[in-house]
């Protein structure tokens, strides 16, 4: 690579790796490369866990003395579809138009290749006089199981002594132009599932049966429509959707013998993982002792809730997005969940990235001018944090 702080040759290497989850597909490796030319330090490591596929990381520092600004991302992708439906194909990473084509160049290489970008040309920039330091935390299981990824990394650093004060992650903020949205928390997530039991029986003799399948509608409208609460300042009114309702039958004239039902919650910040379950419990709890049901009730998920308060690291991002681009950024906390719902514990994280028009979809695409913005924006962001 004759330009190692260009983003879109960088940004077209990684396009270049068929990283579809969990495979690193070369790109951990074209990072390696590029960060150890520059002096960083680092380390490749492969987590594991029973029933889930091995997964590669990548942890790089430069420095060694306090604030360690990092930046964390993924270079796995999802699949790309039909590739005879897309304009170029999909790991060729062509350009056309001034716009850069390719699976992962919003979602999430393009600001990966930004901020390496905009990290090596503020190292050679500072040269011995850099203050702090500068890390990526890079996995390929944002888009899987997010087992053997982000959280097992920090675990690593944890137990080896290291510390990350501020951190941004990379994936698609912006919504109608670049940097008008930084993402200061999320939602938290959680799924349910609910098992209504009953007896089987033949559907013209109903008494001689218990059929479950109304106790459970009853509990679903239950849980589906009575409000959880009303929003607050940062973040939209929590939500529960019911997404699976199924038996185990398949015939019309059998009544079944047991009813499930999942959901999904995206809550705020005035609930915490072990409360927000407490009051789905009521709620199922109440709807069931009306029509007689005996149930039971599960809960899964990985993502609680978390809210970055106002202070260096959002100032500094917001002031570096305003210089560059002239957009007031919004500070929200809407849409998914991203591997900040780990980094949270570890130090303050946000989120800021490219458009997210075009994420997963066929014809994933980047303009050129928003990634040579990004890099400076990065850039700035950089110079506010160590200078």
């Amino acid at each position: 690579m004759n330009a190692p702080n260009d983003p879109v040759r960088i940004a077209q290497a990684l396009i270049r790796c068929p990283s579809v989850t969990p495979a690193e597909g070369g790109a951990l490796a074209a990072m390696q490369a590029i960060l150890e030319a520059a002096g960083f330090t680092c380390h490749r490591m492969t987590m594991r866990e029973a029933g889930t596929p091995d997964v590669e990381n990548l942890y790089a520092r430069l420095g060694t003395a306090a604030p360690n600004i990092c930046f964390a991302g993924h270079t796995d992708v999802v699949p790309t579809g039909d590739e005879a439906l897309w304009r170029f194909k999909p790991f060729d990473a062509h350009i056309a138009d001034g716009v850069l084509f390719g699976r992962g160049s919003v979602d999430m290489k393009g600001a990966i290749a930004c901020f390496m970008a905009a990290a090596l040309d503020y190292v050679a920039a500072s040269g011995s006089t850099m203050k702090g330091s500068i890390s990526f935390l890079i996995t390929g299981d944002e888009e899987g199981p997010s087992v053997n990824g982000t959280a097992k990394v920090l675990t690593w650093l944890a137990e080896r002594g290291e510390r990350i004060d501020a951190c941004v992650v990379g994936e698609p903020t912006s919504t109608d132009r670049l940097g008008d949205e930084i993402k200061i928390g999320r939602r938290g997530s959680v799924n349910g599932a609910i098992v209504v039991e009953g007896k089987q029986g033949h559907a013209a003799y109903p008494h001689l049966a218990d059929n479950p399948v109304p106790k459970l509608a009853r509990i679903i409208d239950r849980i589906s429509t009575t409000p959880i609460d009303n929003g607050t300042p940062h973040f939209q009114p929590s939500r529960l959707q019911t997404t699976i309702i199924s038996v185990p039958n398949t015939a019309t004239n059998v009544i079944p013998s047991s009813a499930r039902a999942n959901f999904n919650i995206r809550y705020n910040d005035l609930w915490s993982r072990p409360t927000i379950e407490a009051w789905v419990r009521d709620v199922c709890c109440k709807a069931a002792a009306e029509v007689g049901a005996k149930f039971e009730l599960t809960f899964s998920g990985t993502g609680d809730v978390f809210l970055t308060e106002r202070g260096p690291l959002v100032d500094a991002m917001a002031e570096a997005v305003r210089t560059v681009t002239g957009v007031e950024a919004q500070l929200t906390t809407n849409g998914g969940t991203s591997d900040a719902r780990f980094i949270y514990k570890h130090c303050p994280v946000i989120e800021l990235g490219l458009r997210n028009a075009t994420a997963h979809q066929t014809d994933e695409h980047v303009p050129v001018a928003d990634l040579l913005a990004l890099t400076e924006i990065y850039r700035r962001f950089l110079s506010h944090m160590l200078g």
